[in-house]
C-alpha cells in the first residue's frame, strides 16, 4: 500500500503546479504564432501560385499595404473611434440594464413568468431585425445605431445573470446566514460573488452581440465607423480594402477579449479559489 501511496498520493514539491501553470501560457503563445505564422505564408504562397484571382481575394501584402495605408490617411483611425464609442456606449447601458434585470428576474415571480419569458423567446430573434424598428423609431440618427447595440446585447447579459444567481449553491446561502450574514450584505458578499462568473460569461457573449449587431447596421446605414469603410470596399470594388477592414476588426475583437475578458476572467478565479489545485 505504501509503495502505491508514494507516487499517487505524495504531495508534490511546494512551486511545481505554479511553474507549470507559468508554462503553460508561454506554449499557448508559441504555438499560436506558429498558427498564425504558418497561416499567412500558406495565403500568401497561395497568391504568388495563381491558385485564386487576386481581385477576389487579395493577398496578405496587399492586406498589409491597405492597413497601412489606411492609418497613414487616418480613414482607420476615424473609422475605429466613432465605430468604439457607439460599441461602447451601447455596452454599457445593456451592461447596466441587463445585470438590474437579470436580478429583478430572479427574485420576482411575477417578472420572471412575464418578462423573463419574453426575453428567453427574443434571444432567438436576429439582433440586425431592430434595426427597421430602430429606423421607424429614431430615424436615421445615432440612437438608431444605439439602440440596435443595447438589443443586441442586452438580452444575453440578463440571462446569464439570472441564471448565474438561479445556480448558486444554497449550501453557500445558508453557511453565510450562519456565520450571521443577512440582507445586502448577503446578496453582494455571496450570492453576487458566486454568480460572477456566469455574469462574466454574460457580458463576454453580450459584446460579442452587441459588436455583431454594431457591425450590421453601420453596414445598412452610412454613418461613418469600420461599417462604412466595408461598404465604401464595396462600392469601389477593392476586395484588398474590404479584408483589410475586416482584418482590423478581427484584430479589435481578439485585443478586447485578451485585455479585458481574459483578464477580468483571470482575476475573478484567482479572487475567489477556481485555480487553486
Amino acid at each position: 500500500m505504501e509503495s502505491r501511496t508514494a507516487e499517487g498520493l505524495m504531495p508534490r514539491p511546494p512551486g511545481v503546479a505554479a511553474r507549470r501553470r507559468a508554462a503553460a501560457p508561454r506554449s499557448s503563445r508559441r504555438a499560436q504564432l506558429v498558427f498564425f505564422a504558418v497561416t499567412l505564408l500558406l495565403w500568401q504562397l497561395g497568391a504568388q501560385l495563381g491558385l485564386w484571382r487576386t481581385y477576389l481575394f487579395p493577398s496578405p501584402l496587399e492586406v498589409a499595404q491597405k492597413i497601412v495605408h489606411g492609418f497613414a490617411t487616418g480613414a482607420y483611425l476615424k473609422g475605429t473611434g466613432i465605430t468604439l464609442l457607439r460599441l461602447v456606449e451601447g455596452y454599457l447601458i445593456s451592461a447596466v440594464a441587463g445585470v438590474g434585470l437579470g436580478v429583478a428576474i430572479r427574485h420576482l415571480p411575477l417578472l420572471d413568468r412575464t418578462v423573463g419569458a419574453l426575453i428567453v423567446g427574443l434571444q432567438a430573434l436576429p439582433s440586425v431585425c431592430w434595426l427597421p424598428i430602430a429606423l421607424l423609431w429614431f430615424g436615421l440618427s445615432q440612437a438608431a445605431i444605439i439602440f440596435v447595440v443595447v438589443m443586441g446585447a442586452l438580452l444575453s447579459i440578463t440571462v446569464a445573470t439570472e441564471q448565474g444567481i438561479r445556480n448558486v449553491p444554497p449550501i453557500y446561502v445558508r453557511a453565510a446566514r450562519t456565520m450571521g450574514a443577512k440582507g445586502l450584505g448577503l446578496y453582494l458578499r455571496v450570492v453576487l460573488p458566486a454568480a460572477l462568473p456566469s455574469i462574466i460569461t454574460g457580458m463576454k457573449l453580450g459584446w460579442a452581440f452587441a459588436w455583431r449587431s454594431l457591425m450590421a447596421a453601420e453596414l445598412l446605414y452610412v454613418s461613418g465607423g469600420l461599417g462604412q469603410l466595408l461598404m465604401m470596399g464595396r462600392e469601389f470594388n477593392d476586395i484588398g480594402e474590404v479584408v483589410a477592414v475586416m482584418v482590423l476588426i478581427v484584430a479589435i475583437g481578439l485585443l478586447n477579449d485578451r485585455l479585458v475578458f481574459s483578464s477580468l476572467e483571470r482575476k475573478v478565479r484567482e479572487r475567489f479559489g477556481y485555480d487553486r489545485a
